[in-house]
């Protein structure tokens, strides 16, 4: 690690960098959000996790796409430029799930979408290639590449896509979290050493590499692209192939011909250590937006993650909806609670912190030191989910360290209020009989504002097993406990409820039949509903594209119309959009 002083910003412009004494750069990072320099900001964590190992990195976020004015103001880094779109896909981050183009942008100052293009990871790759012709590497990174690493299903576009390696022309793609694989690759560059062993790595050769006989099998030969994007039963099996092969311990090298080369994709990296994550998170992060893009207006998004905590990364959810498990993994990795109480109270030293901590979680914050009792070195079970349909006796369910956690947390002198405002499985709460009410106690007694969100997203059970979700009947288990224990809160709870419209196997009927038990069971209109969205690399999109269950063979039916998507939505909501018309 390096022994200077952290700057409070890594460099956005020449000036910046030459009042740290930097003649050049070793890493440009280029990003579809305004920089944000907090633990929650991937850009921000690549970039210091970088510096304290020694590199010299600048940021350039957003740039004009039209002009060389932002690309080229740091000049050309000596190892590589590294190239996201930012902490969501850019076409999810454009576009409704009903295809209208999105007006704000909670990752631009102002928060007006205008900012971020479209297909971002290949419009700044081409950017760097029209004004600096023979450059460094360009090494991809972030989910929109993550997702988009072998051939996959785009719906804007209805078409199987290639890699994005291959479309955005550059050199190297890292996938998944990747902080620590990008300082192994830095380290490999900056001694001329030949990157094809690394973990977590994709990038194209014209013929197979020679076999690495230290992994877990001989190289898998994928279908090819042109295979894949004519044929969706081909499409599908490859698909199974590239999920099967997503667990570090189990995971073989992939090949995929995409044109007249291949596509070489590296086993994941390895998990990391909790003392591994817990230095990343520790990191001397500012906290606010860099000031050269602050005069824009406010982000949004700052007011959510400046003061909040991540316990864990990975989820063993498994949601087929989800890209989470794709990209970050199945496996838990969680923080130390005495790493998570430094960062609390080295929050206090921060101006404008106001005693409140935002979110103490992660992608579902009541996984925290959970996890399989089998030893890691023989990964994840190949044909078993943790949760589904119900939750693996394998799996060690405990909420006491979260509990543990939470009640520490609140000790720390000048900590006023913390919430857990991340998702919470009511299924993991159920299946953990020593503390699960317990932690549900703790919850509404201190750490909600007086409401709890929980995802059913449906309750029809056939499309609950498309989803990947417990069946409805765990959903009336957990409202009895729930309600039992609200009966003795000081002040009434409530539970806030997500659901889905139009993902497949969705119809009318089934979204007229949610409608019927939201009113005569819970009582309510609901007004969380979102429309299912096609992102790249789950098993639900596989399902979109193929209109096929890919577990049982069986054909699905799949709603692709905007209009009728919208229409199954407002089944939900027409009721409660009346009511208040009739109000005003």
């Amino acid at each position: 690690m390096s022994q200077t002083p952290a700057p409070p910003f890594l460099p956005t412009t020449r000036r910046e960098s030459d009042q740290l004494g930097w003649t050049s750069l070793d890493v440009i990072l280029v990003t579809g959000d305004t920089y944000i320099d907090a633990p929650h900001i991937g850009v921000a964590v690549i970039g210091r996790v970088l510096l304290a190992a020694g590199f010299r990195v600048g940021i350039i976020a957003q740039p004009d796409v039209d002009s060389a004015r932002d690309i080229t103001r740091l000049g050309e880094p000596e190892l590589f430029w590294g190239v996201t779109a930012g902490c969501i896909d850019s076409m999810i981050a454009n576009f409704t799930a009903s295809g209208k183009r999105r007006k704000s942008d909670d990752m631009t100052t102002g928060g007006i979408n205008n900012r971020r293009p479209d297909r971002a990871v290949l419009v700044y790759s081409h950017l760097i290639r029209r004004h600096y012709k023979q450059t460094r590497p360009i090494v991809l990174g972030g989910i929109e590449a993550s997702l988009r690493r072998i051939s996959h299903y785009d719906a804007w576009s209805d078409t199987v896509r290639r890699s994005i390696l291959f479309d955005a022309k550059a050199d190297l793609l890292l996938y998944g979290m990747a902080d620590q694989t990008v300082v192994t690759l830095a380290r490999m560059l900056r001694q001329k050493e030949d990157v094809g062993s690394l973990r977590g790595l994709c990038y194209i050769r014209r013929e197979p590499p020679p076999p690495e006989p230290e992994w877990a099998g001989p190289d898998l030969l994928l279908p090819a692209h042109d295979a894949v994007a004519a044929d969706p039963q081909a499409f599908a099996a490859m698909y199974r192939q590239f999920y099967a092969h997503a667990d570090p311990p189990t995971a073989r090298r992939l090949l995929q011909r995409q044109d007249t080369r291949y596509l070489v994709h590296n086993p994941p990296a390895l998990p990391p250590r909790t003392d591994e994550i817990d230095a990343v998170y520790e990191l001397p992060f500012s906290r606010e937006v860099h000031p050269y893009y602050r005069s824009g207006g406010q982000v949004a998004a700052l007011q959510t993650i400046q003061f909040s905590l991540t316990t864990h990364r990975g989820c063993f959810g498994e949601c087929r909806f989800c890209a989470i498990s794709v990209h970050q993994g199945r496996q838990v990795v969680s923080r130390s609670q005495a790493s998570l109480l430094r960062e609390a109270r080295a929050m206090r030293n921060h101006p404008d912190f106001k005693g409140i901590i935002a979110d103490v979680g992660g992608p579902t914050a009541n996984m925290y030191a959970m996890g399989c009792r089998r030893p890691h070195a023989q990964g994840m079970c190949a044909k078993k989910s943790c949760l589904f349909p119900k939750t693996c006796r394998q799996l060690s369910v405990d909420h006491q360290p979260q509990i543990t956690l939470l009640r520490a947390i609140r000790a720390i002198a000048g900590i006023r209020k913390v919430f857990v405002a991340s998702g919470v499985r009511y299924d993991l709460i159920l299946a953990d009989p020593a503390s699960g009410t317990a932690y549900l106690e703790e919850l509404l007694r201190r750490h909600v504002s007086g409401q709890l969100k929980i995802a059913p997203e449906h309750v029809h059970d056939s499309l609950l097993h498309l989803m990947g979700k417990p069946d409805h009947r765990r959903l009336e288990t957990f409202r009895r406990l729930f309600d039992a224990l609200n009966r003795r809160m000081p002040r009434p709870c409530y539970l806030t409820y997500y659901f889905m419209a139009a993902h497949p196997g969705c119809s009318m009927e089934e979204m007229r039949a949610l409608r019927v038990y939201a009113e005569t069971r819970l009582r309510l209109i609901p007004e969380q509903v979102q429309i299912f969205t096609p992102s790249p690399a789950t098993y639900s999109t596989l399902m979109y594209h193929t209109g096929i269950d890919p577990f049982t063979g069986r054909a699905l039916f799949v709603e692709k119309s905007a209009r009728s998507k919208t229409a199954q939505k407002s089944i939900l909501t027409e009721l409660k959009n009346r009511l208040r018309k009739e109000e005003k």
